[in-house]
């Protein structure tokens, strides 16, 4: 006869076991390594900034730091922050799509566009901390940046922590952090004599 005790036991066993949270996806370092590595030989051919670049890697969860500065000279990752990604046609400021984002480079889509963009003007911005930087698209998947008013600026929404298996709030296309995360960037940024590019990719 099985006890009361062993009941209970097999019952907690089976119901944790249903609802585990799934593994929590991570950057893949040597892949990261490799695409700062297509990144470099990139700005040392359009003269952009050889210090560092930023990478987005969009196959990874919109829950997990997948913004990524990254350190030339030293072959490392400098930074890691939370990035939102477009809400395509879902609802706005939700996290509907975080493990499988949708892309396009159509005007009023509202999704993300994959390739890479050159950071260009510092400007005012009305959201987040009030700074944005106008983005160019630099390939055929990204051409239409400027018309779509996609911009990286920062989104007080953005967590600063990993937030997995939640999803980080979709906007509109731009690539969006947080407040505090915004303003570890934006002096490199600032400072920089040089274009410095953000490659979102998957």
């Amino acid at each position: 006869m099985i006890h009361l005790q062993t009941i209970i036991i097999l019952f907690f066993t089976f119901l944790f076991g249903c609802t585990r949270t799934p593994e929590k996806p991570y950057i893949d370092i040597e892949s990261t390594r490799d695409k700062a590595k297509q990144a470099l030989t990139f700005c040392n051919t359009k003269n952009f900034n050889t210090d560092f670049c930023i990478l987005i890697d969009m196959s990874l969860h919109s829950g997990v730091k997948r913004f990524i500065v990254w350190d030339f000279k030293n072959k490392k990752i400098k930074h890691s922050f939370l990035v939102g990604h477009g809400c395509c046609d879902n609802p706005w400021s939700n996290d509907s799509s975080k493990d499988k984002p949708k892309f396009s480079n159509s005007n009023d889509s509202h999704c993300s566009s994959l390739g890479k963009y050159k950071i260009g003007e510092r400007a005012y911005s009305s959201w987040g901390v009030n700074t944005k930087y106008v983005l160019h698209g630099l390939e055929p998947t990204n051409s239409n940046a400027l018309k779509r008013f996609i911009v990286f600026h920062s989104w007080d929404v953005i967590s600063d922590k990993e937030v997995y298996p939640n999803g980080t709030p979709e906007g509109w296309g731009c690539p969006t952090i947080s407040n505090n995360s915004f303003k570890i960037i934006d002096p490199f940024l600032k400072s920089s004599s040089k274009p410095v590019l953000m490659w979102i990719y998957k």
